[in-house]
């Protein structure tokens, strides 16, 4: 296990430097000088190239390039062009803000995904089996953005339950400690601010899960289908096990590991692709945070979020393989 791990982390060293040069080349591609960017349409020439000489952008593409190589080797991320910051402070309460969203969002999305397949299995061409599978079908093929505002619209503005946009109630923000805002308040024991951020996260997590959800549920069924009809499952039936027993206990574990893999990738894309419901909630993700770059052409931040984001993704695909071998112990890794 060990071995085929340290193997699994050096092969992703050439992904992760393939995705750190494919990215370097194409937001320099980007139309536009960054210190113009900055400095404004009315800055004078002379101002515009001080500060690309200052930014080191009059070098080569490929001495950047290798500069910022050298940096990652060393733990620095680069300087911010806009806010003179380093990334790897800056990035972080960005980056859990996302974090705890998709984490919150696919807690949702297992629970209910996996139960809904199970049951839609389990009582096969059934009007449950029937309505589960179009509504995940309605949930695949829904674009977030018009769930999102159709939330906004239903939740918060008409029946005016839910906030609209952000993390916190502006009136009472939380402490910051981690930048888990779930885990701040409750280390400090402000249960009227776990409310409001559990309220915040609420509408944003619902609109985030209804595609993984759905992809859950359908695979989900498909897989339990499949190890349904297996002569060990007839054998635990014709025993007289309880059939919730025989479901939970037997099937589930054996039809597990491509539902794993699925929740595997989609958690995955969830933290690299919440872009669109965190700009419909005003929610400080990591994804809004690269957005905000790109139109700024901060090169050194959308270089590093996306970094950190591959990087991420990477990893909980690690974890899911290793995973196989103690959910089915026939899977060996030498």
């Amino acid at each position: 296990m060990l071995s085929y791990t340290l193997k699994r982390i050096f092969q992703l060293i050439p992904v992760l430097l393939g995705m750190t040069f494919i990215v370097s080349m194409l937001i320099r591609a980007i139309p536009g000088n960054p210190a113009q960017v900055i400095l404004g349409q009315q800055a004078t020439a002379e101002a515009v190239q001080a500060l690309t000489e200052k930014l080191g952008l009059d070098k080569p593409w490929y001495i950047q390039y290798i500069d910022y190589l050298k940096g990652i080797l060393t733990g620095d991320l680069g300087e911010s062009f806009r806010t003179h910051a380093p990334v790897v402070e800056e990035i972080w309460p960005y980056l859990a803000a996302t974090v705890e969203l998709a984490v919150f969002a696919m807690i949702i999305a297992i629970f209910i995904g996996i139960n809904a397949g199970i049951v839609s299995a389990w009582f096969q061409n059934s009007w449950f089996d029937y309505i589960a599978m179009v509504l995940a079908l309605v949930g695949v093929s829904m674009p977030i953005f018009w769930l999102g505002l159709l939330g906004q619209w239903g939740f918060a503005l008409e029946l005016n339950w839910l906030p609209t946009t952000g993390r916190e109630s502006v009136r009472d923000p939380v402490n910051a400690i981690t930048n888990f805002y779930i885990i701040d308040t409750i280390i400090q024991g402000e249960w009227g601010q776990l409310k409001e951020v559990i309220r915040h996260l609420i509408l944003p997590g619902l609109s985030l899960a209804t595609i993984p959800m759905a992809i859950i549920a359908r695979m989900t069924r498909s897989s339990m289908l499949e190890v349904m009809r297996s002569d060990y499952i007839r054998t635990a039936k014709a025993k007289g096990q309880k059939m919730f027993f025989v479901i939970y206990k037997h099937a589930l574990k054996n039809a597990f590991i491509p539902v794993l893999t699925i929740i595997g990738l989609q958690l995955g894309l969830l933290l690299g692709g919440a872009i669109l419901t965190e700009t419909i909630f005003a929610w400080p993700g990591i994804g809004r945070y690269i957005y905000d770059a790109i139109g700024f052409r901060d090169y050194p931040v959308i270089q590093s979020g996306i970094l950190v984001v591959a990087f991420i993704f990477v990893m909980i695909n690690l974890i899911v393989d290793l995973l196989y071998s103690f959910i089915d112990p026939r899977i060996k890794y030498d």
